[in-house]
């Protein structure tokens, strides 16, 4: 794995994310990594993070599954053009799509681990398929399209226009 995560090369103006933002003090603030061909995240749910008692509310772990994919996406881009994550342009991607099939209950008290693997890069669009198990177990499987962000985006929105 790398040193540093995917979500800590994206420009400060566009690292709020309450998913993936570092800059986001309440957010989730996820990491991810290459692993060979995949992309993986770890990440441990906290007790209010609950649907019921010992379950994993499901809208977490969507935010997971979407805010893992679109940092692959952006690590994948980098990857296709031969740059170094955080060369300029930026490349940052958002959701365009996101279906979540979830397979079994996520216990709260373990450790999740989401894998993503890039299925095809069509210009701008990166589609993936992401999974999240714990103990082992795969509770959820996602089908994410993410679309990237115009290179002139992310300059307007530091300058909040």
């Amino acid at each position: 794995m790398t040193p540093k995560a995917f979500q800590d090369y994206y420009p400060d103006d566009v690292s709020h994310c309450y998913g993936c933002g570092r800059l986001n003090p309440h957010g989730l603030q996820i990491k991810s990594h290459w692993d060979g061909e995949e992309s993986v995240c770890r990440f441990q749910p906290r007790p209010y993070h609950t649907a019921i008692p010992g379950y994993v509310y499901g809208g977490l772990i969507a935010s997971l599954i979407d805010c893992h994919a679109t940092g692959t996406a952006a690590a994948a881009k980098y990857r296709e053009e031969g740059r170094e994550l955080g060369t300029d342009p930026p490349v940052r991607f958002v959701t365009g799509s996101l279906h979540v099939d979830y397979l079994a209950p996520t216990p709260i008290d373990a450790e999740l681990e989401l894998r993503a693997r890039v299925r095809e890069i069509k210009g701008r669009k990166v589609m993936l398929d992401v999974s999240l198990s714990a103990r082992g177990v795969v509770c959820a499987r996602g089908d994410v399209v993410t679309v990237q962000m115009p290179a002139d985006w992310v300059e307007k929105l530091g300058r909040g226009k």
